[in-house]
């Protein structure tokens, strides 16, 4: 999204609460592997080296011992093109539109392309079907409370957007204190609440007043007047068994919308997508669930919103894992800061005590839905596809 410049700070303490300008290039302009990185030192680091940082391509480049890299760790990104991004006129949706973070299917025994990015559904009138039912990289929001190009809001927002959501933690609009650029904490840091922030426009670090995590899309809900709006439990249960859909299922954990303005309440449960063929267009079943029963395997809501979380966090990238307690016999289930902080020991939540990782990598996080997942692909009509976002991660 695109922020204005409000003048140079005397404190490197002030929050810069400006949303737009023409001057700073937005999201969407960042140079792809076709333009040379352009690698300039940037400030010192802790250890006394030095920081390097590629202007072209708004990315890190320095390697071990403080050294210029040859390339930054962008270089070889694709860049989003114009037709990736979906124009969304708010005012012609009287029946509401919403806008979640899109992410890999936890659980996909289709053929179908991997779906990342934002999901929009947009209704013309209350009660009308869906006119825009589509997942794209980016969308540039347009209406009459917003600039006359409007704002584009990424994919990268949108997923750390959901990340942020699913473990509890509410998000600010947080920008550089140096260049204005609207900040975006990714990775460990979307979980994290912190002061000092690493600036993806400038490569500069700065400091913000109170400790937070930053997303840009917390100016895009202030600036189109998005109030927080109810989420209640979906009112239908489904239970089903994989070989009455031979097209696959596909099943996400339902995480809330960043932006929602349908009259109704969001529901809460399990998405899934349930396809009779594999060539079919639509799939015969798509919808929100409270219970999600497949071949007599009760799924817990609770476990899938949190796994399809931490797929996404590249800190956790072969890091989550299934384990019983050997006190109890029961899974166990991190929770809390344990479902997105490796470690060594894990507590029961069933009979309370403590106990240890078992196998070669010591610092993981449990969750018992990996195995759930596995032990409902033996009887699935192919074997789930493992889909991989691979989001770079993120350091200071």
């Amino acid at each position: 999204m695109v922020v204005q410049r409000s003048g140079k700070s005397k404190s490197q303490f002030v929050r810069q609460r400006t949303l737009f300008a023409p001057e700073l290039p937005s999201h969407a302009e960042v140079c792809g592997p076709d333009v040379p990185c352009d690698i300039a030192p940037i400030e010192k680091r802790r250890d006394g080296g030095t920081r390097y940082w590629c202007r072209a391509h708004r990315a890190d480049a320095t390697e071990k011992g403080g050294k210029p890299a040859k390339k930054c760790c962008a270089a070889d990104k694709i860049p989003l093109r114009e037709d990736e991004i979906k124009i969304l006129e708010l005012d012609k949706y009287c029946g509401g539109v919403a806008l979640w973070g899109a992410v890999p299917a936890v659980y996909d025994t289709t053929r179908r392309p991997m779906d990342s990015g934002i999901h929009i559904h947009a209704r013309p009138e209350s009660g009308s079907k869906k006119e825009l039912d589509f997942t794209f990289r980016a969308v540039r929001l347009m209406g009459k409370k917003l600039p006359v190009d409007g704002i584009i809001v990424n994919e990268t927002d949108a997923i750390y957007y959901m990340v942020s959501s699913v473990f509890g933690y509410s998000m600010s609009f947080v920008s550089c204190t140096h260049c204005s650029w609207p900040h975006l904490d990714k990775d460990w840091f979307s979980v994290n609440p912190h002061r000092r922030h690493l600036c993806a426009g400038c490569g500069k670090h700065f400091h913000d007043r109170v400790r937070g995590i930053g997303n840009p899309i917390i100016g895009v809900r202030d600036a189109c007047g998005a109030a927080d709006h109810k989420v209640s439990p979906a009112p239908k249960n489904f239970e089903i068994k994989q070989s009455d859909y031979p097209g696959g299922l596909q099943i996400w954990g339902s995480n809330p919308a960043f932006l929602w303005t349908q009259p109704k309440d969001e529901e809460e449960g399990i998405h899934v997508h349930a396809f009779l063929t594999d060539d079919q267009e639509d799939p015969t079943v798509d919808d929100t669930f409270s219970e999600v029963i497949i071949d007599g395997v009760e799924l817990d809501p609770h476990m899938v919103r949190v796994l399809m979380a931490q797929n996404v966090l590249p800190s956790l990238k072969g890091r989550v894992r299934s384990m019983d307690c050997p006190h109890c016999g029961q899974p166990g289930f991190d929770a809390g800061e344990a479902a997105f902080v490796p470690g060594p020991t894990h507590i029961c939540p069933e009979c309370g005590r403590q106990f240890p990782t078992v196998g070669r990598t010591r610092n993981v996080v449990v969750n018992p839905l990996p195995k759930i997942l596995d032990d409902l692909a033996r009887s699935a009509p192919r074997p789930p596809q493992q889909h991989q976002l691979d989001l770079l991660p993120e350091t200071l």
